[in-house]
């Protein structure tokens, strides 16, 4: 039995380490709607197999007391799914993932987990320069001021 083990782990080895393997990183300005529009900026860093990658990201939107808005830093480690090449330059994906936020009005503060899902567009503009359009939803459990976030960015891609 161990003789016909080893074979076949290096068979499975071969297969998953023979698609083609690539990394983006992104920059990000944006807006997050809930409970009204505040500027979003943050960044990602992401590694993938031909249509499905991992993403680890971090964005900071400020509080606006004011208008009763809380700042929110999120931190997220996302799965995508994206089609295996640019489609007219355009390369749309699917993601979700989970992480960690921290939420703060005032003096009031809530650390909890949250869930995310999303997607977008990565634009191809030449080389390895791309523009990233996404769109999240984030759902924030404990005891935040809004238990569901919305989120819009466009940032800037390079693909290495």
């Amino acid at each position: 039995m161990r003789t016909t083990r080893m074979p076949a782990i290096l068979l499975l080895l071969w297969c998953l380490g023979s698609g083609t393997a690539y990394a983006d990183a992104t920059v990000f300005l944006g807006s997050t709607t809930t409970p009204n529009n505040r500027q979003t900026r943050g960044g990602s860093l992401g590694a993938g197999l031909l249509i499905v990658g991992a993403e680890l990201e971090y964005a900071d939107t400020p509080e606006r007391p004011e208008e009763g808005s809380p700042a929110l830093r999120t931190g997220m480690g996302s799965l995508y799914l994206q089609t295996p090449f640019a489609l007219a330059g355009v390369q749309p994906y699917a993601t979700t993932g989970v992480g960690v936020y921290r939420e703060r009005l005032g003096s009031a503060q809530e650390t909890n987990v949250l869930l995310g899902s999303g997607g977008g567009v990565k634009v191809s503009l030449f080389g390895p320069v791309r523009v990233r359009f996404d769109y999240r939803v984030l759902k924030l459990r404990g005891t935040p001021t809004n238990s569901l976030v919305h989120r819009y960015y466009v940032g800037l891609n390079l693909k290495f």
